[in-house]
Parts: C-alpha cells; structure tokens; sequence
C-alpha cells in the first residue's frame, strides 16, 4: 500500500494557490471516461430513464453501452489516482448526452460524453452539478487539477435529412449546393446577399434564413427542444451538408457519422460556445480544457474562442488554464500538428508525433530516429522549443487505442516478461523526456485491449463484458473480471515511482533537451535535460534493444559526477564531457549531475 501514499502528503500539503500557480509542464494528466471507472452510484446507473438498453443506454455486458461508472466513483478512487503521481485528472465529456444513438440493430450509447444535448449540466448516468462540484473540490483539496473535454464541433444527432431519411446522407460540397440556391446549383434562389463564411459578421450572417441549401433539415418529433441552450435547437447553426468522408472541404462541414455539424464559422456560434464554457469556469474552476475533433473546426473559431476563455479564467484566478486541442493522426507528423498552434492559436495540441515516436521505439518496430529528430521539431510550434513542454504527451488512449496493444502488433511473439519490460521503458519515456505525461486510466493494471475506440475502453471495476474479461492484462494474472485498483502491480509501481523523480527533479518537467545519442536501428537513446534555475545536467537513458549496451556519451563538462535518480549511473565521467553508460536490455537510467 506504500506505493499508493507516494507524493500524496506533499499535494495534500498544496493550497490552492500552490495548485494555480504551477504552469502545465508541471503536471501529470491521468485521463479517465467516468463511465468505465468506479459506480459510486448504482441508482444513476440507468440515468433516471425507463425501459431497457435502447431507452436507458445502460447494459454492463455490451462494450457499445453505459457500465455505470459515476463522478462519485471517481472520486472515491482520488487516493488511487494520486498513489500513482497523478497531478491532474482529465475527465471524459460529461454533459448530458443522447442516451442511444445508431441505426435499428447498430445502436450505441453516449457513455464516451461525445454525443451533447444539453452543453450546461452533467449527464445523469454520471450524477449531478453538485456531484462534479464535489470532484473538483475534492481534488483542489489534494493539490490535484481536473481537466475538461469539450466539444464544439458537433452535438448530438438530431437533425435528420428529408432526402436521406433512412440511410446516411453523402456530404454535398459548396461548389455543388451552394448557399444561395435550395437543393444545387440550379435550384431556388435562398439566403439573398449571403456572401459566405468567409465573412464572419454579424451582418452576413443574418442574410442566411434558410437552412436547406444542400439537404433539407428536418427535426423528428419530439427532439425540437432537446438541445440546450436553445439556440442549438434552429437548424441555421448548422452545417447541415451531409456526412463527412473525412477528407478535404467535408473535414470541416460534414456531419461526424451523422452527428450534427455545427456552422462554427457563424459569429452567433462562437458567442454562444465562448459563453457555455465561461461559465463551466464559473462554476466550478475547473483547470483546464481539452478541445475533441479541433482540426475539424475552422481556424478563426478558434482564434476567438481560446483567448476569450483562457481571459475569462485568468480573471477569475486561473492563470495558468491549460487548453489543448485534438488533432488525431496515425503518423510522426510535428508539421501538421504545429500549424494548429500557429494558424489556430492553440497553445498546445495533444502530441501525436511523440505517441508515434515513443511506441515505435519502445516497441522496437524502429529505431530511435524519430525520437531523435522531436527537439528539433519542435522548433515548428508557436514558442518554439519551450512551448513545446505544454504538449501533453501520450502512448495510447480511447480512440487510437492502448500501449500494450501497440506493443502486442508490433512483437506478438514476444515473453509476458519481456512484455512488461518493454512496458515499462515505455512509461520512463514518458515520464522523463520533455510535454505532459499523460497515463490513460487501466494501463497502469496492464490493461491491452484488441483494438481501438470501444476495444480500449475496459472497466476499471469488475467488467462483465465477455470480450474484456477475456483479454490477457500485462504483468498480472489478474483479468477485467476483478477491481482492477492494485497498488502493487509492477507497472502501477514503477509508474508512481518515475513520477516521483520527475515531480522532484525540475530539468524533467521544465528544463531543456539537448540529444546525447540516437541511432536507425533499437539501441541507445539519450538527452540531456537541464534544470532551468540551475543548469545543472540530467542525463536520461534508454536501451531499446534485447541485448545489453554500453557506451559513451557527451555529457556537459561541468558534469564532475553522477546521482542515479534510476537505473545504474556511473559515479563520475571517464573524462571531462565523457560519460560511460551501461544499460541492460530493455533499461533505463536517469543520472542527474552533482551540485
């Protein structure tokens, strides 16, 4: 149980100004979908609905459907959390949902939060305002941050398309209906003096009256006040184009799987979203929020939208209100996720590049070059090299799906042992090379998966869906058919004691990298991080490979000897600027200069 008490006294020791003051670089996320975590609750399980599955969205036994995880769970579980290092906590949405979506025989629940109704009030599956109040509260009282996930690119699926009404509606381009004629090019003349969204004016934006320019709208029965605030519920807020096939123009207009796509580019919109998550801050001063689907919104949205807010929670004494946007992709690519920094002004966007870098490495399906090249990438971001310490890093999550199942594709011969070890290099990189280390919730308990989206999604309590329970976790004989709450798993441990030494050692969390050494092939990776109120070095290690490695590195030459924070340091350089390092296979070693 030791473990589980590590670094809790020294958060408990926080106020909450201790807790504002601390810019994001000093945080540890820990990422978690309420619904999969701890039922504090059973009797919002159903969400104060009646009937079964299809009116309620709850069945424990189905992936696709609520488990009855609840605020109050979370809460319960915070000596948890924070045993493992956690500094922060981001929440899955947690606005009121549509319970049920999907055509008859493919229905899914809103269990994940992405699917809104109501944008100002807490999903019943997960309890109440007050419930979330008490979360907040008492994680301020650790010196514990929450975080956020918003969405403003879609709401729930509602509106339905008179010309498509049993089957998905193929998104029609501007070129093709554009906004002054109903139903193409050809058609009636609507929406008179428009002159696009280019213009963002209140005044153009009047001249659009009528919604039906590409596909009629039309709101089934019952659902034509479901959305709140209420101006969510007039189809003119919306694209209303058809599906999106994610490419080109229709990433940005075109309905995610039919989920309504909102007309951010409406000036009407970007109030209406400024004022709903003011007021979230408001409420409840929460920390921070993470931004869903950002590179599906246009750029100006969001240029007025993030210095509006990080504004508003500045002035009610947040000063250090850590924004930071999606931008999904499957590949090393710092370029694409930079412009979203410089052309959208985000402050930070969750680091793909580092989760594709990391993984590969780590899994040993490459080498380390890729690693290699992110100090000099990111030199690409808005702030250069130093705002890039704000980019939350990550080695799976809900959508893209979880580490060791990336470990399991890329080696799926290798020994359980070796599966855990090369787990653990995999959380050392994380928790010591520059960004956020983010740790999404399961993956300390060895939690695998088969896939992504809801095959990444287990039950941290006693899951009864077959398909997990079946899954074999990482260094544990253990399943997803018992609590999975162990302090004493080997990856939990190993965990809580990397964010030890990261917490303590300010070269991990604020100071600068420099690369020491890095190769095509698995093997060695090392930087040097500095403390940045002292200079002083820490060196930081890897062995990717199955085979032991020793080496030299350039190290600083001001660096006449060596600590281990981790691993097995030599006590001094062999020469000035020279450092001798042996690491075992699949090791790691964090060497911090001596005074």
């Amino acid at each position: 149980m030791a473990a589980a008490l590590i670094g809790v006294g020294h958060a408990q020791a926080d106020t909450l100004s201790d807790l504002r003051a601390r810019g994001p670089e000093q945080e540890i996320v820990y990422f978690v979908l309420p619904d999969r975590f701890a039922n504090g609750d059973p009797k919002n399980d159903r969400g104060g609905l009646k009937g079964g599955p299809l009116q309620t969205g709850y069945d424990p036994t189905s992936r696709a459907f609520y488990h009855g995880g609840d605020l109050k769970g979370l809460t319960a579980k915070l000596d948890y959390i924070q045993g493992l290092g956690a500094t922060a906590i981001w929440l899955a949405p947690i606005f009121k949902n549509k319970p049920v979506q999907g055509a008859k025989g493919q229905e899914s629940a809103g269990y994940h939060g992405y699917w809104v109704t109501d944008f100002t009030t807490v999903d019943p599956h997960f309890g109440t305002d007050a419930d979330f109040k008490a979360l907040v509260d008492a994680a301020h009282k650790r010196g514990m941050k929450v975080y956020m996930d918003i969405i403003a690119n879609h709401t729930a699926d509602v509106i339905q398309y008179r010309e498509s009404p049993s089957s998905a509606a193929p998104y029609r381009s501007k070129a093709d209906y554009p906004w002054s004629r109903r139903g193409g090019a050809a058609g009636k003349p609507i929406n008179d003096g428009f002159a696009g969204d280019r213009d963002g004016s209140a005044a153009n934006w009047a001249k659009l009256t009528d919604p039906a320019f590409a596909y009629t709208p039309v709101v089934p029965k019952g659902e034509e006040k479901i959305k709140v605030p209420a101006w969510l519920n007039d189809p003119i807020y919306y694209h209303n184009r058809g599906d999106t096939d994610w490419k080109g123009e229709s990433s940005q207009y075109g309905d995610f799987v039919g989920l309504d796509d909102l007309a951010t580019e409406d000036p009407r919109v970007v109030a209406g979203f400024i004022a709903i998550y003011k007021g979230w801050i408001d409420r409840f001063g929460i920390d921070g929020y993470r931004i869903d689907t950002a590179r599906h919104v246009n750029a100006e949205f969001w240029r007025a939208f993030i210095p509006a807010i990080r504004a508003h929670a500045a002035a009610k004494g947040i000063p250090h209100f850590h924004i930071f946007g999606e931008v999904a992709t499957d590949a090393y690519d710092p370029a694409l996720l930079a412009s979203w920094t410089r052309n959208a002004g985000f402050p930070a966007v969750l680091d793909f590049a580092f989760m594709r870098a990391a993984v590969d490495a780590a899994s040993g399906k490459t080498g380390t070059e890729m690693l290699a090249r992110l100090g000099d990438d990111d030199a690409l971001y808005e702030g250069g090299k130093a705002a890039a310490l704000q980019l939350p890093t990550f080695l799976g999550n809900h959508d893209a799906g979880r580490f060791a199942y990336f470990l399991r594709q890329a080696k799926p011969d290798m020994s359980a042992d070796e599966e855990l070890a090369r787990a653990i290099l995999g959380y050392a990189m994380l928790l010591t090379l520059r960004g956020v280390p983010t740790l999404y919730y399961g993956d300390e308990q060895g939690f695998a998966g088969t896939g992504n989206d809801q095959q990444a999604r287990q039950d941290m309590v006693a899951s009864r869906v077959a398909e997990y329970n079946a899954d074999r976790l990482v260094g544990t004989q253990a399943t997803t058919a018992t609590d999975n709450f162990n302090p004493d798993h080997p990856l939990y441990r190993a965990i809580a004691r990397l964010a030890q030494i990261r917490r303590d050692t300010p070269a991990l969390s604020r100071g600068a990298t420099l690369l020491r050494a890095g190769s095509d092939k698995p093997g060695l990776f090392a930087v040097s991080r500095f403390d940045p109120d002292t200079g002083r070095e820490v060196v930081v290690a890897f062995n990717t490979s199955a085979a032991p490695v020793t080496s030299n590195i350039a190290v600083d030459t001001a660096s006449g000897g060596f600590t281990s924070l981790a691993g097995s340091c030599p006590a001094a350089p062999q020469a000035p600027g020279s450092l001798a390092l042996s690491l075992p296979a699949f090791g790691y070693a964090v060497c911090a200069a001596k005074p």
